[in-house]
C-alpha cells in the first residue's frame, strides 16, 4: 500500500513539474486564439515598416533644428551690428523649429522617450506595464492623434484656400506649417498603432521586449555595410 501511494505521489509531481523532477513553479500555459497567432507575423512586419519610416523622418529632423539655430544666429548679428530685422526670418526660424518639433513625435514614441510618470510603472512587471500601455494607446493616443490629423487637414486646407499669411508686417504664409500639424499626427498616430501591436506581441511571447530604444534597432541604412549589426 505504501508502494503504491508513493507511486501515485511521484506520478502527480511528474505531471504538475515534468518528467525531469525540475522544482522550478509550473506555470499555466496561456491558450492564444489560432487566427491572433497567425496574424501576429504580418501586423509585426507592419510595425516594423512604420518603425523605420518614423526613424528615418525623427533623425532628419536634425537638419531643420540646425537651419533654425543658424537663422536665429544671423538674426541675433544682423541686429546687433547691422541694425536690421526682418519678421520673415524669425518667423522662419519658429516654423522649423515646429516642423522638427511635429516631426520629432513618432520617432520619440517608437525610442521611449516622451515623458512618464514612473513612480508606479517602475513598480509593475513588464507585463503589466504593456497591457496598461495597450489600454493607454487604444482609448487615448490613437483616438487623440486621428482627432489632431483631421482638424489639422481642415485648418490647412481653409489656410490654402483663402491664402492666409502671418499677421505680422513681411510675415510669412501660414499653410505650408498648418500642413505640418495632420502630418505631424499621422505619424504619431501610426506609431502609436505600432507600439500597440509591440505590446500585444509581447503579452503573447512573440518579441522579447515590449518597447524599444535606439540601441535596440538595426543600423541606419549604409551604416550596416560599414560597421555591421544585426537586424531586428
Amino acid at each position: 500500500a505504501t508502494s503504491r501511494a508513493t507511486k501515485k505521489a511521484m506520478a502527480a509531481r511528474d505531471a504538475l513539474l515534468g518528467p525531469s523532477g525540475d522544482r522550478q513553479q509550473a506555470c499555466p500555459r496561456i491558450d492564444v486564439p489560432r487566427t491572433m497567432t497567425a496574424s501576429m507575423p504580418p501586423l509585426l512586419s507592419f510595425s516594423r515598416t512604420i518603425d523605420r519610416i518614423n526613424r528615418f523622418v525623427g533623425r532628419a529632423m536634425v537638419w531643420p533644428l540646425l537651419a533654425s539655430v543658424f537663422i536665429s544666429a544671423g538674426n541675433a548679428m544682423s541686429r546687433k551690428f547691422f541694425s536690421l530685422s526682418s519678421n520673415a526670418w524669425i518667423e522662419a526660424q519658429w516654423h522649423l523649429f515646429a516642423v522638427a518639433f511635429l516631426g520629432c513625435a513618432g520617432y520619440v514614441l517608437l525610442v521611449d522617450e516622451h515623458v512618464r510618470v514612473d513612480a508606479l510603472s517602475s513598480r509593475w512587471s513588464a507585463r503589466t506595464r504593456a497591457a496598461i500601455d495597450a489600454v493607454v494607446l487604444v482609448l487615448a493616443a490613437v483616438p487623440m492623434t486621428l482627432l489632431f490629423a483631421i482638424h489639422g487637414w481642415s485648418v490647412f486646407v481653409h489656410a490654402w484656400r483663402s491664402g492666409e499669411t502671418s499677421f505680422n508686417a513681411g510675415g510669412l504664409a501660414v499653410w505650408p506649417i498648418y500642413l505640418c500639424i495632420p502630418l505631424g499626427m499621422a505619424l504619431l498616430g501610426l506609431q502609436a498603432v505600432s507600439e500597440l501591436i509591440r505590446r500585444i506581441a509581447f503579452l503573447q511571447g512573440h518579441v522579447e521586449r515590449a518597447n524599444l530604444r535606439e540601441e535596440d534597432l538595426p543600423p541606419m541604412v549604409g551604416a550596416a555595410a560599414v560597421g555591421g549589426g544585426s537586424t531586428r
